[in-house]
């Protein structure tokens, strides 16, 4: 693809801060936002101010301290699991393990992490390029099946169930596209496509600078709007990187 030959360097650095844009905004969010949070949690919970105190200041600096290793690539490995535990937390805290929608948005964003979790494990094997290989590691190919499983969960999210034939031919094309990044068939180009769909979808419904900050639609849009973009992160990683051993793709090449 050319696409591909002309962004291959840059292609990942996008991907990286797409991927990272929703802990990123939420991290700052809690900083301009620190009472309003603290007391939401103290009142869900009862758990007191303390605590209360301390789930607000564990999302600020284990957010924003994760984005800043991965974004200048150092301990790329524990951001990964610091955000897959800030994830977890977040979970449980604000109940969304209860929101299907919600939920498989977590998870989403958890196969995007995993993809950059896989790529980091990619770059240290590169440092010894001179020493010869026994082929992809295991874990490394089934933390990229993994990923784009977990990723195509988010586009459950957007199929509407309705007669009109425009929502139909967008179930039908979205239903494929999503079969063929998880199955690794062709793989790159479906999942450039769902790139540009996804892109779309998020600017026409979650334009969140549209409506008054002071609404509280404000903030659902702007948390919506960011977290499709971190999905978008994980999908540009599988362009840039590829789909992994573990795929139809791989195994064409053996045939």
């Amino acid at each position: 693809m050319a696409f591909l030959r002309v962004t291959k360097q840059y292609l990942p650095h996008l991907a990286r801060l797409c991927l990272i844009s929703t802990f990123l905004e939420d991290g700052i969010r809690m900083w301009f936002q620190w009472n309003e949070q603290r007391d939401y949690i103290e009142a869900t919970w009862s758990c007191g101010y303390f605590l209360a105190t301390c789930f607000v200041l564990l999302n600020l600096i284990g957010q924003l301290g994760g984005c800043v290793l991965i974004l200048s690539r150092n301990f790329v490995q524990y951001a990964c699991f610091g955000l897959f535990g800030i994830i977890a937390l977040q979970t449980v805290a604000y109940s969304i393990l209860w929101d299907l929608k919600f939920l498989m948005r977590n998870l989403a964003l958890g196969g995007g992490l995993l993809l950059l979790l896989a790529e980091s494990r990619s770059e240290g094997k590169s440092m010894f390029a001179g020493v010869p290989s026994m082929g992809e590691s295991s874990p490394k190919q089934y933390m990229q099946l993994g990923g784009r499983v977990l990723l195509v969960l988010m586009f459950m999210t957007l199929l509407h169930f309705d007669s009109n034939f425009f929502s139909i031919l967008q179930n039908m094309v979205g239903t494929a596209l999503i079969i063929l990044v998880a199955i690794g068939f062709k793989t790159k180009l479906a999942a450039l496509t769902l790139v540009v769909w996804l892109l779309a979808i998020n600017v026409y419904f979650n334009a969140f600078w549209t409506i008054p900050a002071y609404k509280p639609m404000h903030d659902f849009l702007k948390y919506d709007f960011f977290q499709t973009t971190s999905v978008i992160g994980g999908l540009l990683l599988v362009v840039a990187l590829g789909p992994g051993g573990v795929s139809m793709d791989e195994k064409k090449k053996e045939w």
